[in-house]
C-alpha cells in the first residue's frame, strides 16, 4: 500500500480533512491508542465515496470509527486509515413519529430531541456517549430495550452496490450485534418512535440514567462493557465472584463499581488493558468453564 500517495490524493479532495500519524488516544473513550497512518474525516456522502475510491486504488485498509467508545487501539497504532463521518452525517430531521438521522449523530442528542417532541422509545439510551451508527452496528441497548426495536430502516454505502436501504425486518438483530458492519458503512437510519406524555418520558430517562450512574464507573475513562454477557448469566457477576474487582495491571484496573468495566487509572497502555482482559478470561474459564467473549473492539497489532 502507498500511504503517502493516498495522503496526497485525499488532501486534494473537497469536504475531506486528513491527518498523518494521528494519535488515537485523542479519539477513544479509553484515552489509549497509538498513531494511525491516516485519520480521515468525511463531511459529505460524495466525499466519503471519493475517499473510498482513493483508499481502494492505493490498497490502504480502513476502519470506520464513531466516538471510539468501545474501541481499544494498539500502542503501536493502526496501519491504515481511520474514517470518521463528519458534518452532513451529524444532521437529523423529525417528521411526526419518525426521526431520520445521520450515522454520526450522537445518540444522547437524539434522546433529548425525542423527549422535547414528546416521543418515547429512546429512553434506554440516555447518557450513552456513542453515535447512532455505532449503536446500530452493535444493536446497543439494555435487557428490556434496544435500538433495533425502534429502527424502521438503515441506509448503507455498500461495496460495489452504492447506497442501499435495508428495512429493519431484513436485519438480523441480535444481542450486541446486527451484522450491519459486514454489509457496508452505515450512513443514515430512520427511527420510528411513539407519542407519549413528556412526564412519563422524563421519568423513564431519569430511571435509566440513575441505573447507569449506580452501576457504571462513569467518571473514569473506559470502553464500556468489556465482555458480552454469556447466555443466562452476567459477565460482571462471574468476574466479581472470581475475586477480580480492583485487580490492576499497569495503569488499567477492573472497576470496583462494575466488574465488567476496565478503567484507565491514568497512563494505561493498550498492553495493560489487553493483559487484564486475558487475565479475566483465563480466571473465569478456569473457575466456571465459561469462555467470555469481548464486546470491546481491538484495532491494530497487539
Amino acid at each position: 500500500m502507498s500511504v503517502a500517495e493516498a495522503y496526497r490524493a485525499l488532501a486534494a479532495l473537497e469536504a475531506v480533512s486528513v491527518h498523518r500519524d494521528e494519535p488515537m488516544m485523542r479519539h477513544t473513550s479509553f484515552r489509549i491508542g497509538g498513531p494511525v497512518d491516516l485519520f480521515v474525516v468525511c463531511d459529505t456522502l460524495p466525499a466519503l465515496s471519493d475517499v473510498l475510491a482513493v483508499l481502494a486504488a492505493e490498497e490502504v485498509p480502513y476502519t470506520v470509527v464513531g466516538k471510539g467508545t468501545n474501541l481499544l487501539v494498539a500502542d503501536r497504532g493502526y496501519r491504515g486509515a481511520i474514517l470518521v463521518l463528519g458534518k452532513e452525517f451529524k444532521r437529523h430531521v423529525c417528521d411526526g413519529e419518525y426521526i431520520r438521522a445521520g450515522a454520526a449523530c450522537v445518540l444522547a442528542y437524539l434522546v433529548q430531541d425525542a423527549f422535547s417532541r414528546g416521543l418515547a422509545g429512546l429512553e434506554f439510551a440516555v447518557g450513552v456517549p456513542g453515535t447512532l451508527g455505532g449503536a446500530l452496528a452493535m444493536n446497543a441497548g439494555s435487557r428490556d430495550a434496544w435500538i433495533g426495536s425502534v429502527t424502521e430502516s438503515v441506509t448503507l454505502l455498500a461495496p460495489r452496490e452504492g447506497l442501499v436501504r435495508v428495512r429493519a425486518d431484513q436485519i438480523t438483530w441480535g444481542y450486541r450485534d446486527s451484522g450491519l458492519s459486514a454489509r457496508g458503512i452505515i450512513v443514515e437510519a430512520e427511527l420510528r418512535l411513539s407519542p407519549s406524555e413528556p412526564v412519563r418520558i422524563r421519568a423513564e430517562m431519569e430511571r435509566s440514567l440513575e441505573r447507569r450512574k449506580q452501576s457504571q464507573p462513569l467518571g473514569a475513562p473506559s470502553a464500556g462493557s468489556v465482555f458480552i454477557n454469556p447466555d443466562g448469566d452476567s459477565a460482571g457477576r462471574l468476574i466479581e465472584n472470581a475475586g477480580l474487582k480492583g485487580t490492576k495491571l499497569g495503569g488499567a484496573r477492573v472497576s470496583e463499581v462494575h466488574a465488567n468495566f476496565i478503567v484507565n487509572d491514568g497512563g494505561a497502555t493498550a498492553a495493560d488493558v489487553l493483559g487484564l482482559v486475558n487475565k479475566v478470561r483465563t480466571s473465569v474459564r478456569d473457575r466456571y468453564g465459561i469462555e467470555l467473549r469481548p464486546e470491546v473492539r481491538f484495532l491494530g497489532e497487539f
